[in-house]
Formats: structure tokens, C-alpha cells, sequence
């Protein structure tokens, strides 16, 4: 799958059948029927050796609909967050923090394959140049669409905000709870991890502290 170039970023309007309301947008081209093939291979197999009948009613289709779920979770590895950053670049002379707060995330753990999710807060201080709003969210789904860490997730969106707008500063806090900790494991329900990375001025406390405080006001 990591070979090849997924368009899943390309939308397209899309009628509903039988004159029902318009599917507005479809992603195009997120899906390789050899790949589907070849995952639900392996999902009727581990049904089979759990116990299960993956030919009775309720499983039928399972093992497919895990497959393209699958292909849909882990699409990042086939997107370029550079790519991302690169199609909406202007020259500006704003040199203030800029903040994207409250991006939701939905990734896997790569230790059990467990869904993790939460909230993303992403800054930067401009350098002459900055980026469409809309392009921060995709980055960060760029990366949180692969088998992850929280710790290496917080990274890869600093450091990809980093090379490409080349800011005074970036400053990224993850917030998000864990199902391999809550489900099983610890079994802990209320558990929340948090991670943060920063570079350039955010290293200096004021404004740090800044970002803090904007990133956990309330309206």
C-alpha cells in the first residue's frame, strides 16, 4: 500500500441513489482491490482460528469491510505531508502565533493495533511565510492515518511544519486516550496522555506559557 499514490485528499460531488439527498464528497482512489483481497484473506483466517465461521451471515462480508476500513486508517503512508504543506504556501509579513486548536484525531496504536483519538493543538510563528488553515488538520492526518505512538506523532507534525514553512517556531500538544489501556490492559477508563514538542521561540517561557493559556481557553 505504501507504493502507491492514494488521492485520498481529491473530493468530488456524488449523487445518492433513488433521488435521496447528495453525498456531498467522496474520497477517490483510497482503495486497491489486491490489497482488499489480500487483507481479507488474512481476516477470514484469524476469524477461523478465534473460533469463529467467517462464511455465517454476520460475518460474511467482514473480513472485506476490514479490509477497506484498514486501507482507510492507514492511507497516510501514501500522502506526503510536504505535498500537503506546499499546496497552500504564501508570502505574508504576519509574525505572530498562529494556532489551530481542537483538530481531532483518530490513529492506532502500532503495539495492538487499538484505536487511540483525541484533540491536536498546533502553532507557528511565521517567517515570511504561511500556510491555508485547512492544510495543519491534513497534516496531522497525514501522520495520525498510520500505526502510531502518540510521542512519535507529536514529532512528525512539529518536524514537518518545521522543514517546510521554516517558522520562527512550532508548538504541537496531543491530548488523547488510549483503547489499548482502556479496554484492556490497565483497564483505566479516564486515563488522558498528553504530549508535547516545540521549537525555535516557543522554547522560550513566555511564549510557551502563551500558547498554554490560548490552547485551554474557553469561549
Amino acid at each position: 500500500m505504501a507504493e502507491k499514490k492514494i488521492a485520498s485528499d481529491t473530493l468530488r460531488e456524488n449523487g445518492t441513489p433513488n433521488g435521496g439527498p447528495p453525498k456531498l464528497y467522496e474520497r477517490r482512489d483510497m482503495y486497491d482491490e489486491d490489497t482488499s483481497e489480500a487483507i481479507a484473506d488474512h481476516v477470514s483466517s484469524i476469524l477461523e482460528i478465534l473460533g469463529e465461521d467467517p462464511s455465517r451471515e454476520g460475518l460474511e462480508k467482514t473480513p472485506e469491510r476490514v479490509a477497506r476500513a484498514y486501507q482507510f486508517l492507514m492511507h497516510g503512508y501514501a500522502l506526503d505531508p510536504k505535498e500537503v504543506l506546499q499546496q497552500a504556501m504564501f508570502e505574508e509579513a504576519y509574525d505572530e502565533m498562529i494556532l489551530v486548536k481542537d483538530i481531532e484525531i483518530y490513529s492506532l496504536c502500532e503495539h495492538h493495533m487499538l484505536p487511540f483519538y483525541g484533540k491536536a493543538h498546533v502553532a507557528y510563528i511565521p517567517d515570511g511565510k504561511i500556510v491555508g488553515l485547512s492544510k495543519i488538520p491534513r497534516t496531522v492526518d497525514v501522520f495520525a492515518r498510520r500505526l502510531q505512538v502518540q510521542e512519535r506523532l507529536t514529532l512528525q507534525i512539529r518536524n514537518a511544519i518545521d522543514e517546510v514553512l521554516e517558522p520562527l517556531g512550532t508548538a504541537v500538544v496531543i491530548e488523547a486516550r488510549h483503547l489499548c489501556m482502556m479496554m484492556r490492559g490497565a483497564e483505566k477508563q479516564n486515563s488522558m496522555t498528553t504530549t508535547s514538542s516545540v521549537s525555535g521561540e516557543f522554547d522560550e517561557h513566555a511564549t510557551r506559557a502563551e500558547f498554554m493559556r490560548l490552547i485551554h481557553a474557553t469561549d
